[in-house]
């Protein structure tokens, strides 16, 4: 692993870490896919362990949506922990990202 990448995943979990204590987020592909269709989402992140389809219905929401795709290096089991909780995340869905800049600090695609 280089150092590069090994710092990328730090700082996305740390101010991940901050969205989850600051800011507002949905868990899971449907709360998701209803807040990308509401238009209250921001920033998108899904896991690398995400079925494939289910990965480009997301990533369609998201393109006609005009919103922001992340997609996170580590499996679900590691987003789950880096958003600080128990359980297996898919993928996350940020509506407000509070105190953090996640939105500024990932690169655009």
């Amino acid at each position: 692993i280089n150092a590069e990448y090994g710092e990328a995943v730090v700082s996305t979990q740390s101010t991940g870490a901050l969205v989850m204590k600051s800011g507002k987020f949905t868990i899971g592909y449907r709360s998701t896919l209803k807040s990308i269709r509401q238009g209250k989402s921001k920033l998108i992140i899904i896991a690398n362990n995400t079925p494939a389809l289910r990965k480009s219905e997301i990533e369609y929401y998201c393109m006609l949506a005009k919103v922001g795709v992340h997609h996170y290096s580590g499996n679900n089991i590691d987003l789950g922990t880096a958003c600080g909780k128990y359980f297996r995340v898919g993928c996350l869905c940020i509506t407000d990202p509070g105190d953090s800049d996640i939105i500024r600090s990932m690169p655009s695609e």
